[in-house]
């Protein structure tokens, strides 16, 4: 297995003979709603666009996850795999195969990659996207990622794992909470999956946030608490800090 992450909730999983582009953000500015002022992420360096790409897999349909500028870069004859809101943003762009999975639906890739959605953040009343369990069929390797650290209590039923993909710190805005749940949430999550190998998505790399909510965003935790964390737990977890651009490899 290998792994490649593009700062904030981009990747490339290379598992087995799949390459699989995960809510990729790889070009250009970062912006919600058309609205700079309020939130705009910048990358000092692009990333190639990787090429060869099998599978598209988006968890949510926002522009963090999925980027229509970046996503207008690939052949829209590529297969896509995403929530609702996300298969929404593809079809729009012209994408032609696109499988929408809702909780605890499960689709098959090439006869090698079973991806089973899950329960994930929940960003309205009727919003809920998606985390991803994926599985290699021809080894029972397993990779769990959800990139808000939202995750449902039911997620017992598929430990162990192999590698957990999923926050470490929490960002969160006064009065109102977290938007992405790392810190205690993480190792809660790391108990009830006992992952082999995490690897820490959606903060640290080297983005440049600006805006007024970017200003407001706290975040609490680090990595180093993280990893005392699981030794207090008493679990062997490894936890690898990946570099934007490089790859990781994994022995399974």
């Amino acid at each position: 297995m290998h792994l490649t992450w593009f700062d904030a909730n981009s990747w490339l999983f290379e598992l087995g003979q799949q390459r699989v582009l995960v809510d990729p953000w790889l070009i250009g500015p970062l912006v919600f709603g058309n609205l700079p002022w309020f939130f705009i992420g910048k990358r000092p360096k692009q990333h190639a666009i990787p090429d060869n790409i099998d599978l598209i897999l988006l968890s949510q349909g926002l522009p963090d996850h999925a980027h229509p500028p970046t996503l207008a870069q690939f052949d829209r004859s590529i297969p896509v795999v995403a929530s609702a809101s996300a298969a929404k943003v593809v079809k729009k762009l012209g994408y032609t195969q696109v499988t929408t999975l809702v909780p605890e639906q499960t689709h098959v890739f090439a006869d090698r990659l079973e991806i089973r959605a899950l329960p994930g953040a929940l960003l309205g009343p009727q919003q809920r996207e998606n985390g991803y369990l994926l599985k290699q069929l021809d080894s029972n390797t397993t990779l769990y990622y959800e990139p808000h650290g939202f995750y449902p209590s039911s997620l017992h039923r598929y430990a162990p794992v192999d590698v957990a993909i999923n926050p470490i710190i929490t960002l969160q805005l006064p009065l109102l909470g977290p938007i992405i749940q790392g810190n205690q949430k993480a190792l809660d999550l790391a108990q009830l999956l006992q992952p082999k190998t995490w690897l820490p998505t959606a903060s640290g790399g080297t983005v440049i946030y600006e805006g007024l909510l970017a200003k407001a965003l706290q975040m609490v935790g680090t990595i180093p608490e993280f990893r005392a964390g699981l030794i207090q737990k008493q679990l062997q977890t490894q936890v690898i800090e990946p570099i934007p651009g490089e790859r990781v490899v994994l022995q399974m």
